[in-house]
């Protein structure tokens, strides 16, 4: 009984190995089956440190900090509220803001330049930090050149104004500005050549052009001629039928 059921049992697995075999002639039986136990080593995560990791857990979110009622809660409701319990989106909201009362003009100032720049920055550091973890994020690193040359363009525009204000700034938020550089072109063989082309056909449309101006400047000419001496002959018959002397 117990050979036949090793036959029985054997059967499956002869089958299933020449199965194998042929599949892949060059690599025996069991290194195929134990191909199909392997696992990809797991690579460990660097730890990369955040713009956010100095904002204490104790403080509150965003939306809580200023109401009066949270000085008479319990201290569990202010666990549940604080910023050990939240995300990082609100994590970033209070980050955020602390960036914008360091550059703000006045309590109510929402939309100038600096709170501009700031809030920008914020969002900027977080993008970095995500491409550190997901390099092949494209999306959201076009983002973060987006928000880059609008920094850039906002940072020129306040050293251009008032240069006190954009030092505070760059100072405040941490941001190391370099001007843009100017643009330049490598000079090749084929970009000259492609030059004198362009000058060349650019030249000999405005030959054609002011043939072409020429022509008609003389024809308006000859009809300003025309009607002038057509008037000047009206002028002489009025003249000679009511007999005055030309």
């Amino acid at each position: 009984m117990l050979a036949l059921l090793g036959r029985g049992l054997a059967g499956p697995a002869r089958a299933g190995a020449a199965a194998l075999g042929r599949a892949q002639p060059g690599c025996s039986a069991v290194l195929q089956a134990a191909r199909g136990y392997a696992r990809p080593v797991s690579k460990k995560r660097k730890d990369i440190p955040s713009h956010l990791d100095d904002l204490p857990p104790t403080m509150l979110k965003k939306d809580y900090a200023n109401l009066p009622i949270m000085n008479s809660v319990d201290d569990v409701v202010k666990r549940l509220l604080s910023l050990e319990m939240a995300s990082q989106r609100e994590k970033l909201k209070v980050k955020t803001q602390q960036l914008v009362e360091k550059v703000r003009r006045s309590p109510h100032d929402n939309g100038s330049f600096e709170v501009q720049v700031a809030i920008l920055t914020a969002k900027i550091r977080t993008l970095e930090e995500h491409l550190q973890r997901h390099p092949k994020d494209k999306r959201n690193r076009r983002f973060m050149l987006m928000g880059l040359d609008r920094r850039r363009k906002m940072l020129g525009y306040l050293r251009r104004v008032n240069y006190s204000t954009f030092e505070n700034t760059c100072k405040e938020l941490g941001i190391q500005y370099s001007p843009p550089q100017p643009y330049s072109r490598r000079l090749t063989k084929r970009w000259m050549v492609k030059k004198a082309l362009c000058i060349k056909v650019f030249q000999e449309k405005q030959k054609l052009q002011a043939a072409e101006r020429l022509k008609k400047r003389r024809e308006w000419q000859a009809r300003a001629r025309a009607a002038r001496e057509q008037q000047e002959k009206q002028v002489q018959e009025k003249q000679a039928q009511e007999g005055t002397p030309v």
